[in-house]
């Protein structure tokens, strides 16, 4: 796969990445890379004041962005032997009203990731208080910021960021001196937060945050990222100029502050998106290798409005594009070319490739070393897993290819890793349990066992408060609704074997909670033993890192270690198989990147849109929509024709729809 990550390790030089970059960056290949590297440090500099006498004061967040920073923290803890006795914290925000011991509460988020497991004093332990009384906020306010002066100000300052490019709650419009106040929220911080609690309509409206200079005053700021839907927002605060719209920006202006991101945060970042705009590619590091002068072309041609066959000598040099130009022999139309071409590779109305007596049999596999290019291409049918985080991501990001695969006779299996269970609304719940009252009083069944679970539902529902987790029963209906939506969307893309289908319920995923246990050996070992009863020459997993609530990146940890465990194991199936990795959700793979590409007729468009409408539940509005307001189908339908459209404007065959695929090269 032709990504960020594979020239993180290659960076352009700082002298030409000073030209655009006013803060200065740390790029890592995973968040957990990133977090280590945080965390040692911050080790480091409490083991140092301890060891001359001194206490720390850290300022810290809470999110899911700084989690793996907290583990590491205290697995150093643990079985380092780093204590933090010396250490005093100040947390930067707090909802309002929030109380403590609430699920959202930021007082139970840092005792759950951190202060629980750590030999802290309580005393020095900082956080704004979201029960102070309306009236008392602002006194309480200052009285935080006396605290921060007492404790000698802040020596370490951690920062997330938000895609409104707010840090800690300070939210666009605000300036650069403001301390710590009652702030509201902006709607799509509130809509970025829904997930949490279980719609946006039961998101506090409002916020205690330390402000920008609070924060700004701190001796040292740490601002990190994860994914690629920071990656725009990140670019702003970083190569953009210093705005009140986008707060982070003003780290600009610190004298020691920096960004610690991951590949994809950086993604829109100008030295891993156009480095050439920084100078001669020999002069800053890199190579011209026929990745980087594919992402060059696609970018000159996409920059103009022109087909790649168009473009010229002239628009290469007027555009950075010199050295790329006199690379080649043929210059610009040798480039073109083999640009063209290799986009023209990637096209397949046969993703499972064909029957081997057919005269042009082959699997596609696009810009494969030559070795790979014909793995399991005599075998057909051929055996298919396709992994879905939740229950609908199958058909939503690549119902088109499922149903080719099904048509074209291949064994397919689907495969939902997780319930989805708490993406379920309450009044579609009480639904079905009025529904399986009826029922059974219709046919004479158990029905005062099933009035007695009704009641009890209906009870829990009742007294729940919102954001509260389910009981067990409701949360057993919701995954039923789920399961059954999911075996009905199947059955439309073309299963016909119910034992083709598998609901894997990976336990990492049932906590009731959109926040996550880890995963762990389970949920690999569950992966495990499907692959091997399958032993599939194709997988097919949600590549699409962009999910704003974790799940999807879980998920794919989980498939990656369950074939790394296997590949360890020599598994002799895994010769024989391709691994693609497919987006559509929450974001699309780039024209650039796209190794495998599934055009989709308008008939198969609509079978697909048909298979999605199955899932009832997350018809007309989802649980969890993040900040498009678009339905997931529509979503989908948009980024298939965008591709395709794209596809088309670079000069190739106009088509309806097109699904995008990138191959995972590490079974190579």
């Amino acid at each position: 796969m032709s990504s960020v990550s594979d020239i993180v390790r290659q960076p352009p030089t700082p002298e030409f990445v000073a030209q655009v970059e006013k803060v200065p960056t740390t790029v890592y290949a995973s968040s957990a890379a990133a977090s280590h590297a945080v965390a040692k440090e911050i080790a480091d500099l409490i083991r140092s004041r301890a060891a001359a006498g001194h206490r720390v004061v850290l300022g810290l967040a809470t999110g899911s962005t700084p989690t793996g920073v907290y583990a590491e923290l205290v697995r150093m803890h643990k079985h380092e032997g780093l204590s933090f006795k010396n250490v005093v914290t100040f947390n930067l925000d707090e909802y309002f009203p929030m109380q403590p011991g609430e699920l959202q509460s930021y007082v139970r988020f840092m005792n759950e990731h951190l202060f629980d497991h750590v030999d802290i004093d309580r005393r020095n332990v900082n956080i704004p208080d979201g029960t102070v009384a309306r009236e008392k906020v602002w006194e309480h306010c200052q009285a935080y910021e006396q605290r921060i002066r007492d404790a000698g100000g802040i020596d370490l300052q951690i920062l997330g960021i938000g895609r409104t490019g707010h840090v800690g709650f300070n939210e666009p419009g605000s300036s650069s001196s403001s301390r710590t106040r009652l702030i509201t929220l902006d709607r799509v911080t509130r809509l970025d937060a829904a997930s949490d609690f279980f719609g946006d309509e039961n998101v506090p409206r409002k916020a205690i945050t330390m402000g920008v200079g609070t924060i700004l005053a701190a001796r040292k700021v740490i601002l990190m990222a994860w994914g690629e839907g920071k990656s725009r927002v990140v670019a702003r605060a970083v190569e953009g100029e210093v705005t009140t719209q986008v707060a982070a920006s003003f780290l600009q202006n610190h004298p020691n502050a920096r960004f610690v991101i991951d590949s994809a945060a950086a993604a829109e970042m100008t030295r891993f998106k156009a480095p050439w705009l920084l100078g001669a590619i020999e002069d800053i590091g890199l190579a011209w290798t026929p990745e980087l002068a594919r992402r060059a072309a696609i970018w000159l041609a996409t920059t103009l409005n022109k087909p790649l066959l168009k473009l010229t000598n002239e628009d290469y040099n007027e555009h950075h594009l010199q050295d790329l130009v006199a690379s080649r022999h043929g210059g610009a139309y040798e480039i073109n070319i083999e640009v063209f071409r290799s986009l023209q590779a990637t096209i397949t109305g046969w993703p499972g490739g064909k029957k081997p007596e057919a005269s042009d049999a082959r699997l596609i596999e696009p810009r494969s070393a030559p070795r790979f290019q014909h793995r399991g291409a005599d075998v057909f049918p051929k055996r298919v897993v396709l992994f879905s985080p939740h229950p609908d991501d199958d058909v939503i990001s690549m119902g088109g290819t499922f149903i080719r695969l099904c048509d074209q006779g291949h064994d397919v299996h689907v495969a939902y890793q997780t319930s989805g269970n708490i993406a379920v609304f309450d009044a579609a719940a009480l639904r079905h349990a009025d529904f399986v009252q009826e029922f059974t009083a219709a046919f004479s069944f158990a029905a005062e066992q099933a009035a007695m679970i009704e009641d009890k539902v209906k009870g829990a529902i009742a007294k729940k408060v919102p954001g509260e987790v389910d009981p067990p029963e409701l949360q057993k209906i919701k995954a039923l609704i789920r399961r059954t939506e999911a075996k009905a969307g199947a059955f439309a893309s073309g299963i016909k074997d119910e034992s083709h289908i598998h609901f894997l319920d990976l336990p990492f995923y049932e906590t009731g909670r959109v926040r996550k246990h880890p995963p762990g050996d389970a949920d690999v070992q569950i992966t495990i033993d499907l692959l091997n009863r399958v032993k599939p020459h194709q997988i097919y997993a949600a590549g699409d890192l962009s999910d704003p609530h974790g799940t999807h990146r879980l998920c794919l940890w989980v498939v990656f270690e369950a074939l790394r465990r296997l590949k360890k194991q020599k598994a002799e199936w895994l010769d024989q198989c391709v691994v693609w990795l497919y987006r559509g959700a929450w974001q699309e793979w780039g024209v650039d990147e796209i190794e495998m590409a599934v055009p989709l007729s308008p008939e198969e468009v609509r079978r697909k849109r048909f298979a999605i409408f199955k899932h009832e539940s997350q018809k007309d509005r989802a649980m969890f929509p993040g900040s498009d307001e678009r339905e997931f189908w529509q979503r989908a339908e948009d980024r298939n024709k965008g591709t395709a459209n794209l596809y088309n404007r670079l000069g190739l065959a106009e088509y309806e729809a097109i699904e995008g695929f990138v191959r995972w090269k590490e079974m190579d």
